[in-house]
């Protein structure tokens, strides 16, 4: 008898609470109305794909089958990935591209930007110029960056052999052992601006009054950046880390068209491996475990920068 008065209790309780949302959602039936197209839209170019390749990564699509016979077969799909010498030879790519092109790129970002920070004569034409690798075309730059490397015509090794360092022009972007670093310094070349804006940015916001008692106090320029500047930009760091870390993980461009995945897979990332699985090989079903499985870390690190923003915002209001 308690426990139905108990559940009768909770309904009573369930059903104003239902009824005050609903209530809220009438009278605010106009702004939904608003945002509707916008939510359907959404729907359709993003939850269905979502979803489609969700549900395709259990089948099997051999080529010239056709979508629509395709074969369940559960997780066959996942374990041929994670048990596939390629897919750990492409991870270990990626996350060396990943790693290498964030954390050095940040570095020479901040290094950048303090420099950039004190003023000097040409500070603004400097920052102009070292803002172009970010702003032109990626394609355009894989493309200028593809003659640089080439080991006949390239300009690299044409001032190699001219300073008489070696005999002929190195293979950068041929070779299986420079072929990976060779794009690291492209893709740093390209992103490092990005990471000098955001810090140059963030460096704004440093308050010249905590500097100024700093150098009073007798603190060198060290101490200054250590104790004063770096903790106000510590939320902006995380967020610019986040940015060119899932930027890195999921690039496709500049590999792809520099090397195409080549020589033997040396250059293969994740996404280009996916991209060469489903339009080269027509392996639909493996490509869309390996698009699930990279869904999943860019979700991972989407979390974290969404919490490194609250964080922000949590200090902007403290401060």
């Amino acid at each position: 008898m308690t426990i139905v008065t108990g559940q009768a209790e909770a309904l009573r309780r369930s059903k104003p609470a239902r009824s005050g949302v609903l209530r809220k959602v009438w009278q605010h039936r106009a702004d939904y109305a608003y945002v509707l197209p916008a939510i359907v839209v959404m729907l359709i170019v993003i939850a269905y794909p979502i979803y489609y390749t969700v549900d395709l990564s259990f089948f099997m699509t051999p080529p010239g089958l056709q979508l629509r016979d395709k074969i369940f077969v559960g997780l066959d799909n996942y374990s041929a990935i994670l048990t596939s010498d390629v897919f750990w030879r492409v991870t270990w790519n990626t996350l060396i591209w990943t790693l290498a092109s964030t954390l050095i790129a940040f570095v020479l970002g901040f290094a950048t930007a303090l420099a950039l920070n004190r003023y000097f004569i040409g500070r603004g034409v400097m920052r102009a110029i070292l803002i172009i690798p970010w702003v032109i075309s990626a394609v355009a730059a894989s493309y200028i960056w593809k003659w640089i490397y080439h080991s006949d015509f390239g300009v690299i090794g044409a001032i190699l052999v001219g300073l008489g360092i070696t005999d002929r022009p190195p293979n950068f972007i041929d070779s299986v052992g420079t072929v990976l670093p060779s794009l690291i310094v492209v893709n740093i070349w390209r992103e490092f601006p990005f990471a000098m804006i955001m810090m140059m940015a963030g460096l704004q916001t440093v308050p010249d009054q905590l500097l100024r008692a700093a150098t009073v106090d007798g603190a060198n320029a060290w101490q200054r950046f250590w104790h004063v500047t770096f903790p106000h930009l510590r939320n902006v760091s995380t967020v610019t880390i986040l940015l060119l870390a899932v930027a890195n993980f999921n690039s496709f461009i500049i590999p792809w068209i520099m090397t195409g995945g080549g020589p033997s897979n040396a250059s293969h990332i994740w996404i280009t491996h996916i991209y060469e699985l489903a339009f080269g090989r027509q392996r639909w079903g493996v490509a869309s475990a390996y698009s699930v499985l990279l869904f999943i870390i860019l979700m991972t690190l989407g979390y974290f920068y969404v919490r490194a923003l609250s964080g922000e915002k949590k200090g902007d209001r403290s401060a």
